[in-house]
């Protein structure tokens, strides 16, 4: 399986993709929360799950837009979790992501592969039943972004997010040019900001749930809440 007819394959375009650097944006003033308020929840460190949808890869070896995953977080200051590699099937992709999303040493997880329009591109259709919530606006941006790039090839990438089980879940195509843009681009600069939102909806959640008591199973907090 693979990406390529949706971002190039790796040997047709070069690591160094050009990409422009983004200032980062400021929040204004939105639905009555000021700057600070709305940037409390924040987490400055997170811990993700990396997960590649292929076939044909191993961990090993091969799994370059894994690797760039993962040494992107950890020189960006956050931790990584697991590192799983799941095969083009339906009930795998789902399974690995549920129950990663569930671990409470994970704050996000970012799957790379199964996101364009072959017949095993499944990663869309077995994620999404697990979102308590869609975050459109990823796939908008990071086909926004990939149109820079690559032009109108980038219809057929179907890149995806939302929140599982109280955790950010993106879906990035396998191609490594298109993990870079994704992750150096939009993951980055927004996963604490994503990991802290989506975590006090889960801590208001168990608080309404437990009345406000602690788990009574003495489950650890999250990395993102220690």
């Amino acid at each position: 399986m693979s990406d390529s007819h949706a971002h190039g394959s790796d040997d047709s375009r070069s690591t160094d993709d050009g990409h422009h650097d983004h200032e980062a944006h400021t929040h204004g003033d939105h639905d009555g929360h000021s700057q600070g308020d709305h940037h409390d929840h924040d987490a400055d460190t997170v811990a993700v799950a990396v997960v590649t949808v292929s076939s044909s890869r191993s961990l090993d070896s091969g799994d370059r837009s894994g690797e760039y995953v993962a040494t992107a977080f950890e020189e960006a200051g956050h931790e990584v979790s697991v590192r799983e590699l799941v095969p083009d099937e339906y009930d795998s992709v789902q399974g690995t992501v549920d129950r990663l999303a569930r671990r409470k040493d994970t704050d996000v997880v970012v799957t790379t592969g199964g996101t364009g329009v072959t017949p095993d591109d499944v990663t869309p259709e077995a994620v999404r039943p697990l979102f308590a919530k869609t975050l459109a606006g990823f796939g908008e941006l990071f086909r926004r972004l990939s149109y820079e790039e690559i032009g109108t090839r980038t219809i057929g990438s179907r890149a995806t997010a939302g929140i599982a089980a109280g955790t950010p879940v993106f879906c990035l195509p396998g191609s490594e040019n298109a993990v870079r843009l994704g992750v150096d681009e939009i993951l980055l600069p927004e996963v604490g900001h994503l990991v802290g939102l989506a975590g006090r909806d889960r801590e208001d959640d168990a608080d309404e749930d437990s009345g406000g008591s602690d788990d009574e199973n003495g489950d650890e907090p999250r990395k993102s809440e220690k």
